[in-house]
């Protein structure tokens, strides 16, 4: 096929209608007509000799052939991407950029709200879109859709197939209600079995503490679970639950969610937080220049053991 004759806007909007299975969709998506995307599909018909989407039912489906083009079609994308921005120097103070970030709400409290604050004065026009953690996480970084994700090592053991940095470290703690009747300046293993038990997840993950917790055959009375770490230490109050806590959320917390935060009756290792992003973004200067300063953020915050 002769590059000369082929429109590469056509792959920016094979991508499009790929991710999205609907023509309207796509078209709102790369903000054209409808009619017009109508018009782009056929000559993606034609370039490739395949229908690409086929009816089924009232929804489009890709056919088997386009389905084999999603992956390369996003890595080809997300390198032309990378090609169109690493010669061009990244002004913070000036230049206009959007970053997508998948962390869980622990992070986006203790880490993100920093960093926003710090990039409201040092970067005004850069806009950081905070996503929550899905099943395709890894997935949605490797093509590009999020430009960093930001977990537990310790529970993403795929990590060292991306780059990577280690951002902080963090140790787990036993946390109840400031007035729990059942629980005073020190919690036994017994009692933590005994206690009701509040555990949480990140969608289909268990937490590096439950984790920790199976591992070491740790029995719990599980009554209540929650996917978001910011709303289980308000779950505790006027209750008899027991929860496992990230330190620093449980210190920024312990006012407000009237807490009492104890050392675990078991050895829990600490939860290392790494940053990764995908290869193609390596050389981008705004990608690069963000990278440093989270790191240097978060060097700053977390360097010193809180009291």
């Amino acid at each position: 096929m002769n590059l000369n004759r082929v429109d590469l806007n056509l792959l920016v909007a094979l991508d499009a209608l790929l991710a999205d299975q609907s023509v309207t969709k796509a078209a709102e998506r790369l903000q054209v007509g409808q009619s017009a995307m109508s018009s782009t599909l056929n000559r993606l018909r034609k370039l490739f000799g395949d229908p690409i989407l086929v009816k089924h039912g009232r929804n489009l489906m890709p056919t088997p052939f386009a389905r084999s083009l999603a992956e390369p079609l996003r890595e080809t994308l997300g390198r032309v991407e990378s090609l169109l921005t690493i010669k061009s120097e990244f002004h913070p103070a000036t230049d206009h950029r959007d970053f997508s970030v998948t962390s869980n709400d622990y992070v986006a409290a203790v880490f993100l709200r920093p960093l926003l604050v710090r990039l409201a004065t040092e970067a005004p026009h850069v806009k950081l879109h905070i996503q929550p953690v899905q099943d395709d996480f890894a997935t949605r970084l490797r093509h590009g859709e999020t430009d960093f994700l930001i977990m537990p090592r310790e529970v993403f053991l795929g990590y060292v197939d991306f780059p990577n940095d280690l951002l902080f470290s963090d140790r787990y703690v036993c946390a109840v209600d400031a007035d729990n009747p059942d629980v005073g300046a020190s919690i036994t293993m017994q009692q933590f079995s005994a206690q009701p038990y509040l555990a949480v997840n990140v969608g289909h993950l268990p937490t590096s503490a439950e984790i920790q917790l199976d591992a070491q055959g740790v029995i719990r009375n599980t009554q209540i679970t929650t996917q978001m770490f910011m709303l289980a230490p308000f779950l505790l109050r006027e209750t008899r639950l027991l929860t496992l806590i990230q330190e620093r959320l449980g210190l920024a917390l312990r006012t407000d969610a009237n807490l009492k935060l104890l050392e675990p009756p078991m050895t829990l290792q600490p939860i290392n937080m790494v940053m990764l992003w995908a290869p193609q973004n390596t050389d981008d200067s705004a990608h690069e220049w963000l990278r440093q300063r989270m790191s240097t953020l978060a060097l700053e915050l977390f360097t010193n053991v809180l009291n």
